[in-house]
């Protein structure tokens, strides 16, 4: 794993993402320790659930230079209400899926919206360990499908090892069209008028799935 996370800057916290994939059990709750990681969420960024009932302290979010990990019982969304995106823009997250049961998604959101009310809206690009996308939008309690659960060479499995899985993601809007990539091969693309592009930019992780995400980066086009 630590070839696969070539690159990225070598500080204690990264140890204990390369070392919760091999060590499991005892060995990985003594690292996280060493490590002297505050499970807290980060400064500025809020935290909303799926469900109205969820239980916030089964979702953990927290910093783990570089960007951060995430485990989850229930599905959430997490964002800087001050990252945003609008216009012509490049959206491109990194993100280390650990092992795990559930073959569940995780992902960006962009074109955040009232995501403190019940009007909130979101669009949102995820992958699964099965090597699958999905493209949906929420509006409020409902969701609507823009692109079902569907197989694409370019997104990296989890093999079912101890190791991880990586996967670079990236929305670029345009002018006519929002187009999405995986590891820098374009997966589909979708009309401008079709997508909810402008407003916050985030995360969405799905039920029980272990992550890291070292970014979470907008540019203009």
């Amino acid at each position: 794993m630590r070839r696969r996370m070539a690159g990225v800057a070598v500080a204690v916290v990264l140890i204990v993402a390369a070392t919760l994939p091999r060590a499991g059990g005892a060995a990985a709750q003594e690292a996280e320790k060493k490590s002297a990681v505050k499970k807290e969420m980060p400064a500025g960024w809020k935290m909303r659930l799926d469900e109205a009932d969820a239980k916030p302290a089964e979702f953990q979010f927290w910093t783990m230079p570089p960007g951060w990990h995430i485990t989850t019982g229930p599905a959430a969304i997490v964002y800087d209400p001050a990252k945003t995106a609008s216009g012509n823009f490049r959206i491109e997250s990194e993100t280390f899926l650990f092992p795990g049961e559930h073959p569940e998604g995780v992902g960006v959101i962009f074109g955040g919206k009232n995501l403190e009310l019940p009007t909130q809206s979101y669009t949102y690009f995820l992958i699964r360990k099965d090597g699958r996308f999905l493209i949906k939008v929420r509006e409020g309690a409902e969701t609507r499908t823009l692109v079902p659960w569907t197989a694409h060479a370019a997104i990296v499995p989890h093999d079912g090892t101890k190791q991880t899985a990586k996967n670079v993601l990236a929305v670029e809007a345009g002018v006519e069209t929002v187009d999405f990539y995986v590891n820098g091969q374009k997966v589909h693309s979708l009309a401008r008028a079709q997508v909810k592009a402008d407003g916050v930019v985030g995360l969405r992780v799905n039920h029980h799935v272990n992550v890291h995400i070292t970014t979470l980066n907008v540019t203009p086009r």
